[in-house]
């Protein structure tokens, strides 16, 4: 996989009625890179997300794929190099897992849209990478929350795009998934696909990151290594003072906690 990356450009967005503004003035989400963005509730994660992904038109600033402007390009061509996986997931029909993430092949589709062998083997492979294989006939209706949200991401994985950008992916997962997700992540990062992850999950975003961007109300408070800007400052601004840092016994990487006794709580 060529190295490519996504750049995001002095980014300004505001929705009709409202006073907050999204403004960030640079962000590259590129290849073997997993780019997190962390911040409390509604502080712009998913709205940048989606215009990195195209979903939102930004009402200034540019989005940039491999120097070619992500307006340029025409949905299908995007949907090749750009893989999106949004917080809220749906499917009109009741389809299988296999059906599902064979969905996924669309921007390679011509003609009468029937599967190559190529296509096949995305779409096996994608099952196998998100360890679907024994859920592949079940139907969606079938599934847990945490097999839908892996189920999803086969889809997309399906699509083999160079960038792929995730919303809250781990939401519904237990601890165990959650970890095999993010290791799954970091595997793919290695093999050169770019990742960006919006995620409310700290912890997991120290641990696999590679960057990390801290917003607040719109803004970037910090961004930079999860060593260097996951400090106590930019947590207590951003999160509040109910937080003790500490660190990864095994790799030394920040961990946050919840603070229970505070002052002279007893």
């Amino acid at each position: 996989m060529k190295k490519i990356a996504l750049e995001l450009y002095d980014i300004r967005h505001r929705f009709e009625e409202s006073s907050w503004c999204l403004e960030i003035s640079s962000l590259s989400i590129r290849s073997n890179h997993i780019f997190g963005i962390v911040g409390p509730n509604g502080s712009g994660k998913s709205t940048l997300l989606r215009i990195a992904a195209g979903v939102i038109i930004p009402v200034s600033g540019n989005v940039v794929f491999g120097q070619i402007n992500l307006r340029k390009l025409k949905r299908k061509e995007m949907a090749r190099h750009i893989g999106y996986l949004p917080q809220e997931l749906h499917s009109e029909y009741d389809i299988s897992v296999e059906e599902l993430v064979g969905l996924g092949r669309f921007p390679y589709l011509t003609g009468l849209g029937s599967f190559k062998t190529t296509d096949s083997d995305a779409v096996y492979q994608a099952i196998k990478t998100t360890e679907l294989e024994a859920f592949r006939s079940r139907r969606l209706s079938q599934l847990s929350g945490g097999e839908r949200k892996r189920a999803f991401l086969a889809s997309v994985i399906a699509q083999e795009p160079e960038i792929l950008l995730l919303d809250e992916p781990t939401s519904a997962l237990d601890v165990h998934y959650q970890v095999q997700f993010f290791r799954l992540l970091k595997g793919m990062s290695l093999k050169g696909m770019g990742i960006g992850i919006v995620t409310h999950d700290i912890n997991m975003a120290s641990l696999f990151c590679d960057e990390i961007m801290i917003l607040q109300a719109g803004k970037c408070l910090a961004q930079g290594r999860p060593e260097k800007i996951l400090t106590l400052s930019n947590l207590n601004i951003a999160y509040g003072e109910d937080i003790i840092l500490g660190r990864h016994p095994e790799v030394n990487l920040p961990t946050v906690m919840p603070r229970i006794i505070r002052g002279n709580d007893g």
